[in-house]
């Protein structure tokens, strides 16, 4: 490690459990981000400035002014620009030395493969279930760990599914793939501070899982009530009807 990176990460590389070790384990480590919007954003930026070496994003929407409020990755300036595009634009400002990776389309399971085979952890930070399911599926079989956040009107939830460990619970363990009524952000509204703590807490858990630190949310459930200010844990467990787990 260079004497300049030395100094950039030193406030992380005091932290015991992290050192130069877990310093260097970041800088070698790429993550999948999935949605440039109001988690995807504070989740690169996080990660971006934590020194994790490589990030890709993929979105394959454009900026528009209603996304400014929650989306802070982008600017007044980005507006019409894709979201990849006027992401790694802000994530190279805050880190040069990050190499990004970008995709302007919406992957189909056979690019979704190939993109994580290639990733050290990915990151649900998508705003739909179709994509959501899928993301969980492919995650399954080539037993990449999945942190996943959620957030809307003035509540909040984020985990982590890791495929790795036996037993653990994945996506569809916990929400079935029914046709149920999809809500989104655009028909209920959402508070703008509250994604920056569930995407804040999402790249949290990201670092933990690359470093192997502290005990991560997988078999646990964070629902965060903003209005209240309150956290509920739900204990996960694995269903063992699970049309996923059963084939991977």
């Amino acid at each position: 490690m260079e004497d300049e990176q030395l100094l950039r990460y030193s406030r992380q590389i005091l932290l015991p459990q992290i050192d130069i070790e877990g310093q260097q384990k970041l800088l070698d480590s790429h993550v999948l981000i999935i949605g440039m919007g109001g988690l995807g954003s504070p989740v690169a930026m996080y990660l971006a400035a934590a020194g994790v070496g490589k990030l890709s994003l993929v979105d394959d929407d454009d900026v528009e002014i209603s996304n400014l409020q929650r989306q802070i990755v982008h600017t007044e300036h980005d507006l019409g620009r894709a979201k990849v595009a006027s992401a790694a634009d802000s994530l190279r400002a805050i880190n040069s030395a990050i190499e990004l990776n970008i995709k302007t389309t919406r992957l189909n399971k056979q690019q979704l493969m190939i993109e994580v085979e290639a990733a050290d952890v990915v990151v649900d930070c998508s705003d739909n279930f179709t994509t959501r399911f899928l993301l969980n599926e492919v995650t399954q079989q080539l037993k990449t760990p999945l942190v996943s956040g959620a957030a809307i009107r003035l509540e909040g939830q984020v985990t982590v599914y890791d495929s790795r460990k036996h037993g653990s619970a994945c996506y569809h363990c916990v929400y079935q793939d029914e046709g149920e009524l999809q809500e989104t952000c655009s028909e209920t509204g959402v508070l703008s501070p509250l994604l920056g703590i569930i995407g804040s807490m999402q790249a949290v858990e990201i670092i933990k899982l690359i470093t192997g630190i502290g005990e991560t949310l997988a078999g646990r459930l964070m629902i965060l009530d903003a209005l209240t200010m309150t956290w509920t844990e739900i204990k996960l467990r694995q269903d063992n009807n699970c049309p996923v787990c059963e084939k991977f």
